[in-house]
């Protein structure tokens, strides 16, 4: 091997993952000649790893295994043994249930040498497991190269925390004494990543897929980013964007420090309040109280840039109420895309207030942003019947902003979860009630063209000015609405279907074709009732 190819070090950690460690190995040692070493750290694993990793040593020279002799509870101390491991000039990392794509290295390796680079980042995938459905994260990041002469430049780097899909320079890395939080720190990705921000790196985005972020729901332990039920867990989220906000703002990077809780704001405070009617009601207290303290440290300005923007308006009211309330509007609108149900009070001069409760929650603003970027609310219900389903949807009034939009038609789209393809496609018609604050409509849906999966309801708003805004519908309750019902099916004999809510609060559907997905339904509901 020529040592001019040979210029990075793959370091990759694993705790207690046999099953898995094996093939992120030999996912980065595929890289081919540009890699000159796989760093393989165990973290003191008792199920064989250590071995299993010995074993695939010996047979190949690039493989260089690290025994820790005490585990260190976390991440960031396994990733430091490989940072002063490596002999390379560049690094990157690996954790042991993911993999590297082919071709990711040489990607990385040709945008942080040709444009002299510190830091090469490219576009991570979330492969759910086991439909191996892929989300591309921070998609917009990564949708052409780009050289970025200092992060201040393009503050949305603080978006992708991860230090996966990132090579860096192992000198910089050194010379700035970039490392991990040491010991049992969780989201120690956040803390890592605004210390190389801080740093002030060119960095080189590439389009390219260069890391597989294996997301097993399944599994006998979650990952930390899966593992939400514990209030811990919102705590280290929590002490670990501080963290990286504090070290960006001492390095007088104001923008970035700002950006760090602009993106708290918008995703880590929606995706937690999305959840929190599924927890019980000492969780719910202590979330609340943590993030009324946590969010009491924000400026002004955080609240008030963007002030429509749906994580904003849900810190308002948790800094509002000192106890946990309105949680089913507050899981609407944490949703994606936002909805905002009614009521829609005033105060007594007519300003849009959150609740007559809490008057000091102003949407104002409401009246001045266009009606394509407001929280639009529309309920949908589905009654499937053997004579013809239909679905019925129902956009709200907000403050007068839709009528003086004025609604036209709603695109409609079940798309199967887990392949992303659409099943059905409808253009529907809006028709306004005769006082002019409700606009519904409906139309057919052939359950038995959509065939066997799960479902979710896209809609499109269109407006009067040729505007569009993206939404989902709340399903309604009540009863007869959500029911299971096997309907009669010319093609499959039987069609098992269920419109359910889903943990956000909108309309979704399950179907089952035949007897025998009917038996698979069944089965799979019995092992969750013993589960």
């Amino acid at each position: 091997m020529s040592s001019q190819h040979a210029q990075v070090s793959v370091v990759v950690i694993g705790y207690n993952d046999a099953t898995h460690v094996r093939e992120a190995v030999r996912s980065a040692l595929a890289q081919g000649p540009a890699v000159r070493e796989v760093i393989a750290v165990d973290d003191c694993s008792t199920d064989g790893s250590a071995a299993l990793l010995d074993g695939l040593a010996a047979a190949e020279p690039r493989l260089r295994v690290i025994r820790r002799a005490v585990n260190s509870g976390g991440c960031g101390t396994p990733r430091n043994d490989g940072i002063d491991a490596a002999t390379a000039p560049y690094v990157m990392f690996l954790d042991s249930d993911d993999v590297l794509p082919p071709g990711a290295v040489d990607a990385l390796l040709a945008a942080a040498d040709g444009q002299r680079a510190q830091v090469a980042a490219g576009l991570c995938v979330r492969r759910e497991l086991p439909s191996g459905r892929e989300v591309p994260w921070e998609r917009a990041l990564y949708a052409k190269p780009a050289l970025v002469s200092h992060p201040a430049r393009r503050t949305r780097l603080v978006r992708d925390t991860l230090c996966v899909n990132k090579l860096y320079r192992t000198d910089f890395l050194r010379r700035h004494g970039i490392r991990f939080p040491e010991g049992r720190f969780h989201y120690e990705d956040f803390v890592f990543t605004a210390r190389v921000l801080a740093a002030g790196p060119r960095i080189a985005l590439v389009p390219d897929t260069v890391y597989i972020w294996h997301v097993r729901r399944e599994a006998a332990h979650l990952s930390i980013s899966l593992d939400r039920a514990d209030i811990a867990n919102w705590r280290a989220r929590t002490d670990a964007n501080r963290a990286a906000y504090e070290i960006l703002l001492g390095a007088g990077e104001k923008g970035l420090a700002r950006a760090v809780h602009a993106k708290f704001l918008d995703h880590e405070l929606r995706m937690y309040t999305r959840e929190l009617e599924l927890r019980d009601p000492e969780y719910r207290r202590a979330w609340w109280e943590l993030t009324r303290a946590y969010l009491s440290s924000f400026d002004a300005t955080d609240f008030t840039v963007n002030p429509t923007a749906p994580g904003r308006l849900v810190a308002r009211v948790v800094l509002a109420s000192p106890a946990p309330r309105d949680l089913p509007r507050l899981k609407e609108l944490a949703a994606r895309p936002a909805r905002l149900l009614p009521p829609y009070a005033r105060a007594s001069d007519t300003t849009p207030i959150w609740s007559d409760d809490l008057p000091q929650v102003t949407l104002d603003h409401f009246l001045t942003r266009p009606a394509h970027l407001l929280p639009a609310a529309v309920d949908a219900e589905l009654r499937p019947r053997a004579r013809g389903t239909r679905l019925r949807l129902r956009l709200h009034e907000l403050y007068g902003r839709m009528a003086q939009a004025g609604p036209t038609s709603v695109g409609v789209e079940f798309v199967h979860r887990e392949e992303g393809r659409v099943g059905l496609r409808r253009e529907v018609n809006f028709l306004a009630d005769r006082y002019g604050d409700v606009w519904t409509a409906q139309t057919p849906v052939d359950l038995a063209a959509l065939g066997a999966g799960t479902w979710d309801l896209r809609l499109e708003l269109r407006f009067r000015d040729g505007s569009s805004r993206e939404a989902t519908a709340h399903a309604l309750t009540g009863p007869g609405l959500l029911r299971r019902r096997a309907v009669p099916d010319a093609r499959h004999g039987v069609l098992l279907v269920q419109p359910y809510r889903t943990h956000a609060g909108a309309l979704a559907l399950r179907t089952a074709s035949g007897w025998r997905g009917m038996t698979d339904v069944v089965r799979r509901r019995l092992k969750r009732l013993v589960h």
